[in-house]
Order: C-alpha cells, then sequence, then structure tokens
C-alpha cells in the first residue's frame, strides 16, 4: 500500500484510510464514497470519514473535489510518492518479479475485437501486486464521461477480460460499433448505461438492440505515472 512520504505525518487512522483509498482505486477504478470508507473502517456516520478526508486534504495527501461521493485524488508528495514507485513498473520486463504483460488499446475500429492487433499502440509491464483482479488490457481513456469516479481523459482503464458484470460495476461495453466505458444498470426493462459527469447522459438500451460487455475495471493508471 502507499505510504505517506517523511514530511507528512499521518497518523495512524489516516494511514489505513489512505491505504483504503489506493485499495479501492486499484479494485474498482474510482476512489471509495464516504459511506464506504464509514463501513469499511466501522464508523458510525460519513460524517466521521469526512474528516479524516478533510485532514488528509489539509496534509496534502489528498484533493477533495466538491460535488461528487466519490471525489478524491491523491496529489502533491502522495501522488510522486506513488508515481515513483509505479514508474520503474512500466517500461521493460524485471527478472524476479511478477509481472503483467499488458496492452494497451488505443482507438477501436468499428465492428472489430477490441483486442484486435491493430488496436494495439503497445505493451506495458506492470507489476501484477498494483491489482487485487488481474486484468488482461489496458484501454485509453477518451472524454471526461467518468469524470466524478476519477476516471479522466488520457487515463489508462486496466480491465479484465469479462462478458459478466455486476450492477454499479464500471464496464468496457460495445454498442453496436462503439465501445464506451459507463457505469452498469440493469433494470428488467432495460440496460442502462450511467455516466459519472452530468454533462452527459444515461444511454438506454433497449431490448434487441445491439449490446455486449466486453470486460471489467479492475483499476486505473494515471497518464503522468508513465512519464
Amino acid at each position: 500500500m502507499l505510504k505517506a512520504p517523511f514530511a507528512v505525518k499521518l497518523t495512524a487512522r489516516q494511514q489505513q484510510i489512505l491505504d483504503l483509498i489506493q485499495a479501492a482505486i486499484a479494485r474498482t477504478g474510482a476512489p471509495p464514497t464516504r459511506a464506504e470508507i464509514a463501513g469499511e473502517l466501522g464508523f458510525k456516520s460519513a460524517n466521521a470519514a469526512e474528516e479524516h478526508l478533510q485532514a488528509l486534504a489539509r496534509k496534502g495527501v489528498i484533493e477533495l473535489v466538491s460535488g461528487t461521493s466519490r471525489g478524491i485524488r491523491l496529489k502533491g508528495d502522495a501522488l510522486r510518492s506513488l508515481n515513483a514507485t509505479r514508474n520503474s513498473q512500466f517500461s521493460l520486463p524485471l527478472p524476479g518479479l511478477a509481472q503483467l504483460a499488458l496492452p494497451l488499446v488505443g482507438r477501436v475500429a468499428a465492428g472489430s475485437p477490441i483486442l484486435a492487433q491493430e488496436h494495439v499502440d503497445q505493451t506495458f509491464y506492470v507489476e501484477s501486486s498494483l491489482f487485487q483482479r488481474q486484468p488482461d488490457y489496458l484501454l485509453k481513456v477518451r472524454g471526461m464521461s467518468m469524470r466524478d469516479a476519477g476516471i479522466m481523459d488520457g487515463d489508462l482503464l486496466a480491465v479484465q477480460a469479462t462478458k459478466e458484470a455486476r450492477n454499479g460495476q464500471i464496464v468496457v461495453a460495445r454498442l453496436g460499433d462503439e465501445v464506451t466505458v459507463k457505469r452498469l444498470k440493469r433494470t428488467k426493462e432495460v440496460i442502462e448505461l450511467h455516466a459519472e459527469n452530468p454533462d452527459y447522459p444515461t444511454i438506454v438500451v433497449q431490448p434487441g438492440e445491439p449490446f455486449e460487455i466486453e470486460g471489467l475495471a479492475v483499476g486505473l493508471i494515471r497518464n503522468t505515472m508513465l512519464m
């Protein structure tokens, strides 16, 4: 887990919350909500989690983004420390480490498999311990429709190839000739693909319309980590 640099003094509880934020991003591709932090650590209310997050923000470890329940971003020395750790994990294979060779998928051509050779821009060697669920490829995110889940334009989304997903999970879905990243919600009548940005509408898939789940988001790599 991410440890705060020596310049930042965190309490044991603050370090625990910082670890929890990192684990949630690795597992789901998004930071946790206040309620999720409270539930995980046994707080009586989300307000207690908020107080600890505010303390972390004052220490410059995270940034809190207003208007969204998942508006938590690593910053400052904490982000640079994470980048320094991960920068060594994205270039060449290193003997003795459990590494994954993950193809980076750029633009996906209409109607062709997402992992078709012509879509693969390059391959990154990534330490497997970064992810609780093993990804099969990296997908370059385009646009800001998932902004409030912490997924930004240019980020690399770690994706586990699967055709199954549960409600509430962030998925890579194919709609006819287009591939999109959205949060899944199935109802009795339709399939809804929800953006995490109020500027983007919900996509509603009616029965009979082309739809297929291509994968499940299991982690996120910010492009600054590769610089």
